[in-house]
């Protein structure tokens, strides 16, 4: 019963991570009306210049602030510069595009900081939380990080100007141009939330996956899935399919034989052709309608 429990935990804790990089994913999918496959290279991107800013000796939290905002002004940027230009092209462009954005922030990142493994700081420590051996410190403080990221979008969403234009711009664009808001700035900033929240997912998994160039491309997978599972057009659906990822994803390498570790990224691979011959639109999704 304890091991059951101890994996349920951890599953949470990871879940949070792939929600938020699900919740990502869905922001600029709504965006753009494409999954944006360079969102795991942004995060890992967004990680480095927080562990560069720590061996400058920025105090953690200081370093976790300054990269969140870095990583905001970084996801407008690439907004402005590199999709703007081509948000009317065929949907071809927009995946080259992020394929070429994946190249080069991993080589980026690979050319400044090398493609050594490196640890990076957590400030919750890593011994057991209650000295039972259920959950580590970090899962917690992950768990908690993770919904106070989750309830302060939600508010943002709901009860500011901006985030109800966000919101507005994503589901009609067309009815909220007539309606004065500036639809092109609002994807911008969609953009640069999405970068924000993959940062925060990047800086908080770092300390259990080990800091390289590489650490995200199975984060990623994760997140796709969630974000399948949920609904490509539900953020809450990416927010429970995160969830739901993380813990079926631990119990089924706990305990389902000859799966274990070594196979548990197919788990992820699985939902994602499961939810799309079942129920294409995720469980929270709403079918798209095209009229003709």
């Amino acid at each position: 019963m304890q091991l059951l429990l101890q994996q349920v935990l951890a599953g949470i804790a990871t879940g949070g991570i792939y929600a938020c990089i699900a919740l990502a994913i869905v922001m600029i999918y709504q965006a753009i009306d494409n999954l944006n496959f360079a969102q795991g290279e942004m995060a890992m991107f967004s990680t480095f210049i927080a562990w560069q800013l720590i061996q400058w000796g920025v105090p953690y939290w200081a370093a976790f602030a300054a990269t969140i905002v870095i990583s905001c002004a970084g996801g407008i940027a690439i907004e402005r510069v590199l999709f703007h230009p081509i948000r009317r092209a065929p949907a071809l462009s927009h995946v080259a595009a992020f394929i070429a954005l994946v190249a080069i922030l991993n080589s980026l990142a690979g050319f400044l900081w090398d493609f050594t493994v490196k640890t990076f700081p957590t400030p919750f420590g890593s011994h057991s939380l209650f000295g039972n051996g259920l959950i580590s410190a970090h899962d917690a403080g992950m768990i908690a990080a993770t919904l106070v990221l989750l309830t302060l979008l939600f508010l943002f969403f709901r009860h500011t100007r901006i985030g109800l234009a966000m919101r507005a711009a994503a589901e009609n664009p067309e009815s909220a141009r007539l309606s004065g808001i500036r639809v092109g700035w609002m994807f911008a900033l969609g953009w640069g939330l999405a970068a924000a929240i993959g940062a925060v997912a990047g800086m908080l998994i770092a300390p259990v996956v080990f800091l390289e160039p590489n650490m995200m491309v199975s984060i990623l997978l994760y997140g796709f899935a969630a974000a399948v599972v949920g609904g490509l057009t539900s953020p809450l659906g990416a927010v429970v399919g995160g969830f739901a990822v993380g813990v079926v994803e631990n119990l089924v390498g706990t305990f389902v034989p000859y799966v274990g570790r070594e196979l548990k990224l197919t788990i992820a691979l699985v939902l994602i052709i499961a939810v799309l011959t079942l129920r294409p639109s995720g469980l929270f999704g709403k079918p798209v309608v095209h009229r003709v």
